[in-house]
């Protein structure tokens, strides 16, 4: 197994962390009463560190433990994959080290660092699959992970809770006779980095008699102290007033200025440590007012670490502060080398944040680590470039000299390969002494071709590093077919020598110079230093430039000034402007430092060290932030989304030495840290610190204005949530700020859409979804532009356009979940710039009588209330959406969409519902439901069926069969029924069955037995027609009216004035007026 690098981060102190969860039997993991009665509220002060520090162990085991089980019991749906090989480690030792370098097959799963998995010879569906008789319950955590030089997984070092090799009786590796090969496979069930890092911070060992921000957290006062009584009067260094010159002149409101100005007040203060809470309600410019602070204390020389919860919040934080030093830059990229981000590149995505590429802790290690290669960087280039610039005919000869040799070494190659075939032949041997002599010639001869052959190479790979790098097998391919070329091809004349040894080491040492002066540390190299370095960049580049235009023929004499006034007068003054290009350009890179004051660096990782030592922001996830014990103090600490962090989890930065302030940026009114246990969600292990202090009445420094949301958007949140503190700011107040994405009343900047019709399930994940919903959603965003879908808990600080909520419940007794939770609420409703669409079921909001009864009858009185099916579009969408459902008796319920604009009432006989069970087609579905809607609305069309069951039949005259597809009819027909709640008899459609032709003849015998019991009134009024255009309408008439009158009538081809037969619709029971005889009438419906 080849391992070509390691990356591990030992266990340590955690390792009891580690072993404790070893020690677990399967029985122990799903006993969910295991922590019972050991874990107490977690306090409000604390009487010592160490007190504070032992709160929080019972609650995060108890969550630790609850979040395990969950796992267990979805196994079915873990990441796997098969185990190739399993070898013990270098540093196996029993009984506790059981270290393993496994492999594992490529697939779905590629452990991380600080996995923990199963380690099973069977595929689990469930958790008893892990603990069986022959087979007991074996676990493994990833320490380490080898990598390739391309950084792909090769490896990963492990430690077990068990012998792996004992407990299976053989190496996976190994197949003998005797056995069989078991396939093991590695399950993915839970990740302990985080975990193990809160827990190495909360059994830190305390000195409770040392001063340190720690202690401030203990018993928090009231009020903070911002106005410190010894530096009060003594805040008049330059670098603090030209701060406040520049926030002054800035564009922050009023509440964002003074909220830096404390902040940058109590970074002077170094009598006492203190915390600072900034309340930052949704759209208040947290995130601009953070990246202004934190340029300002760039400004100021402040070593600071910003960390926030998650990637998102991070990167967000960052990409902040950089547009406001890249704004400000005056001497190209000089100046970054003071910020730093740190973290995992995958997950945090660096490859699609370019503005972040330069200051990613992993890509600055790469590139100072070519930068300060002994054979190709910076002082291997600098003085290549120097000693061509000063004489390029003394390089060139030495290129001749050195192909002279390459031949040289070629022809003794081929001497030695024809004189081994010999001696092959001959059968003949080399004793020890001739082997040696020959050794040492070629030894000598790759010395010497050494000499150039390093630079060039080095060049030409270099010049690439920042490219993509091609297929490995037609790079190989291409460097055999250029080595042959060379073979062949003579020595470059001097003039393509020189232009091409000034393109490449030029290009080289350009980046050079660009790497350096933006990823050192500024403390490492001066702002003069860095203007010299620019300044010879550009005279270089346009030198080489120069160069390449020069007149072929005349290159080796502008090099020699006795030849130079030979030239001709049309040459003479643009190689005087070279020649003056040259000189100035070697005076340049001869007053640049041949290297810089840092130290040498063996490994990569010494490289990251000193990136991070020597910085002054560094930017990263609270968890990581636990890598940084080990480097020089921080002066403060910046927590952003404090509220959303769990205050065991904090514990880990405000440990960090040389802290002497904290600053925590939050809003615990928005969305707390996820807990899985209800037992540690009661004793408030979620609780933030910024919570707590909040609670004790510790000063917030609210900033009051929002800029993000339309005000219609930002009345409710902030009367309900907020006490109506938060202003508008100006720019969403301005008629400009209305936008309209959909024309349509429904689609205005704030809109409650009511889905009556919607249904309630689980998906495969037991997650709660409701598909009508989501038809309408999708129906909805098909003409918006973009769209993004993500949980209201993956949505925290972000913001868009235009926000459409689904609120998914949708159930008869009220229950929405964890809707119910007022911080998510306010999250969810403060996302939108320009408009807010909710979505939901207004029956079940109103019963839950949580905040969500508030929004929607907030929304009726504003007169923003909609219905979903009052929207033609939206109503197919939910018709369709209920037939991929199967909810055909929902569909065909008379106060259905699918009725929504029904004039005849739709009856249904059995048969048809057995017919459509029997088919369950949903194409077939939507044309049936079509056949019906169009029916109701009185629309008829060419029965096909006439022909088939004859004219003298009884039912000839009343049944019909319409075409659904090329196999299939509908069957239905005009019947007499009593009008709901009403003293009338109306025609109705009658849908029989969905059939094939050739079952139409015996379906008419059935009917005419029963069309031969109806009376001669009922059949007369089953077959009446009455038009109004193209549409045929229904019937009524009065209960008590005379059959022979009514016989009569109906016989006659138009309605007499005055008589007593309406058409109606079915919806609609009032007595129409009457009119002219034969007249077409315009009748009044709902």
């Amino acid at each position: 197994m080849k391992k070509t690098s390691a990356r591990k981060e030992r266990v340590g102190a955690g390792g009891s962390l580690v072993d404790l969860v070893f020690s677990w039997s399967i029985q122990d993991v799903l006993n969910k009463d295991i922590y019972k009665g050991q874990v107490e509220k977690i306090p409000m002060t604390f009487s010592c560190k160490t007190e504070y520090l032992n709160s929080f162990i019972p609650p995060f085991l108890e969550e630790l433990h609850t979040y395990l089980m969950s796992n267990m019991t979805v196994l079915d749906q873990a990441p796997l994959c098969e185990i190739k090989s399993v070898e013990k480690d270098k540093d196996y030792k029993l009984p506790k080290d059981l270290l393993y370098d496994v492999t594992l097959e490529k697939g779905k799963y590629e452990p991380e660092f600080g996995d923990l998995f199963a380690i099973t010879d069977v595929r689990p569906k469930y958790a008893g699959d892990l603990d069986r008789p022959q087979r007991p319950y074996l676990i493994a955590h990833v320490q380490g992970i080898y990598t390739d030089e391309a950084g792909i997984p090769v490896a990963y070092s492990i430690l077990s809770s068990k012998p792996v090799l004992d407990e299976y009786s053989l190496d996976v590796e190994m197949n003998t006779e005797n056995r069989t090969r078991i396939t093991l496979f590695a399950v993915k069930l839970i990740n302990l980095k985080t975990n193990v890092r809160i827990w190495n911070a909360l059994n830190r060992v305390q000195d409770e008699q040392s001063v340190d921000i720690l202690q401030k957290v203990l018993q928090p006062e009231t009020m903070d102290a911002e106005n410190c009584i010894v530096c009060h009067f003594t805040k008049s260094n330059n670098s603090y007033l030209d701060v406040r010159t520049r926030i002054s002149s800035s564009d922050l409101n009023e509440f964002q200025k003074a909220v830096v100005l404390r902040c940058i007040g109590t970074r002077e203060c170094d009598h006492q440590n203190s915390f600072k809470l900034i309340w930052g309600p949704p759209g208040t410019g947290k995130t601009k007012t953070l990246g202004f602070l934190l340029h300002s204390l760039l400004t100021m020389k402040c070593r600071t670490l910003t960390c926030a919860p998650t990637n998102i919040a991070v990167l967000e934080v960052t990409r902040r502060l950089m547009n406001n030093v890249t704004e400000s830059l005056e001497d190209h990229t000089y100046g970054l080398g003071d910020i730093v981000l740190l973290g995992n590149k995958k997950r945090m995505n660096i490859d699609d944040h370019d503005e972040l590429f330069d200051i990613f802790l992993d890509n600055r290690a790469d590139i100072l680590d070519k930068c300060f290669n002994p054979l190709s960087g910076w002082t291997s280039s600098l003085n290549s470039m120097i000693c061509l610039l000063k004489d390029p005919e003394e390089q060139y000869q030495l290129y001749l000299k050195q192909r002279e040799e390459e031949d040289d070494e070629e022809d003794d190659a081929n001497f030695a390969d024809e004189e081994e075939n010999f001696k092959t032949e001959n059968g003949k041997n080399i004793n020890n002494n001739q082997e040696e002599d020959v050794g040492d010639e070629l030894s000598k001869v790759k010395q010497r071709k050494k000499v150039w052959n390093k630079v060039i190479v080095q060049i030409l790979k270099e010049n690439k590093s920042k490219k993509k790098p091609k297929n490995i097998l037609s790079m190989q391919k291409q460097n055999q077919s250029n080595h042959n070329d060379k073979e062949c091809d003579p020595p470059l004349s001097f003039e393509e020598f020189v232009k091409s040894r000034y393109d490449c080491i030029g290009e080289r040492l350009c980046l050079w110079i660009e790497s350096l002066y933006t990823h050192l540390p500024t403390s490492f190299i001066s702002l003069e230093v860095a203007r010299k370095m620019i300044k010879a960049r550009e005279s270089l580049r346009s030198f080489v430039a120069l160069l390449q235009n020069v007149r072929s023929g005349v290159l080796k004499e502008v090099f020699n000034e006795d030849v130079m006034f030979n030239i001709s007068s049309t040459d003479c003054l643009d190689l005087v402007m070279f020649n003056t290009s040259r000189i100035n350009c070697l005076a340049l890179l001869l007053s640049l430092p041949q290297s810089f004051n840092i130290p040498f660096f063996e490994k990569k990782w010494e490289v990251k060290r000193f990136c991070l030592e020597n910085t002054l922001l560094i930017f990263c996830t609270v968890s990581s932030s636990s890598k940084l014990y080990a480097t020089a103090p921080f002066e403060l600490l910046v927590i952003d989304e404090a509220a959303q962090l769990k205050e065991c989890e904090s514990a880990i930065p405000l440990q960090l030495p040389g802290i002497r302030h904290a600053i925590l940026i939050g809003d615990e009114r928005q969305l707390p840290a996820m807990v899985e246990s209800k037992i540690s969600e009661r004793v408030e292990l979620g609780r933030s610190l910024f919570e707590r202090f909040a609670l004790q009445g510790y000063k917030k420094h609210l900033l009051s204005v929002q800029h993000r949301m339309h005000p219609s958007i930002s009345l409710f949140p902030n009367r309900e949530f907020y006490g109506g503190q938060i202003l508008d700011g100006q720019n969403v107040q301005e008629r400009s700020y209305s936008r309209r994405f959909l024309q349509d009343k429904m689609y205005g900047c704030y809109s409650f859409i009511n889905v009556a019709q919607g249904k309630e399930d689980f998906d495969e994940r037991h997650s709660r979804r409701n598909m009508v919903e989501v038809a309408v959603v999708s129906e909805i965003v098909e003409c918006l532009y973009k769209v993004s879908v993500r949980t209201v808990d993956g949505f925290q600080g972000g913001e868009e356009d235009v926000i459409i909520i689904s609120t998914v419940r949708c159930n008869g007794i009220g229950s929405v979940g964890f809707l119910s939770n007022r911080q998510r609420a306010n999250v969810a409703l403060t996302r939108a710039r320009y408009c807010l669409w909710i979505l939901g079921n207004e029956g079940t909001l109103v019963n839950s009588n949580s905040i969500w009864k508030k929004v929607v009858n907030d929304a009726k009185d504003r007169g923003c209330f909609h219905n979903a099916h009052e929207k033609k579009n939206l109503a197919h969408a939910i018709t369709d959406s209920l037939i991929d459902l199967n909810q055909l008796n929902v569909l065909t319920n008379m106060n259905s969409l699918l009725f929504k604009e029904a004039r005849w009432k739709v009856c249904f006989n059995d048969a048809f519902w057995k017919s459509m069970a029997r088919f369950k087609n949903n194409e077939l579905f939507k044309k049936v439901l079509s056949l019906l809607e169009n029916l109701s609305c009185g629309q008829r069309q060419h029965d096909e069926c006439r022909n088939v069951i004859g004219h003298d039949r009884t039912c000839s005259h009343l049944l019909e069969c319409y075409r659904v597809d090329n196999q299939l009819h509908l069957a239905w027909f005009i019947d007499i029924a009593p009008m709901d709640n009403s003293h009338y008899y109306t025609q109705v459609v009658k849908v029989w069955d969905i059939l094939p032709l050739s079952a139409v003849q015996k379906l008419a015998d059935q009917l005419d037995v029963m069309f031969g019991n109806y009376t001669v009134d009922k059949m007369n009024r089953c077959k009446h027609k009455f038009t109004e255009g193209n549409l045929v309408v229904p019937m009524k008439w009065p209960m008590d009216s005379s059959s022979q009158s009514l016989t009569n009538s109906l016989a006659s081809l138009s309605l007499r004035e005055g008589y007593k037969a309406y058409p109606t619709n079915y919806k609609n029971h009032s007595k129409p007026q009457t009119g002219k005889s034969g007249r077409r009438r315009n009748w009044a419906f709902k």
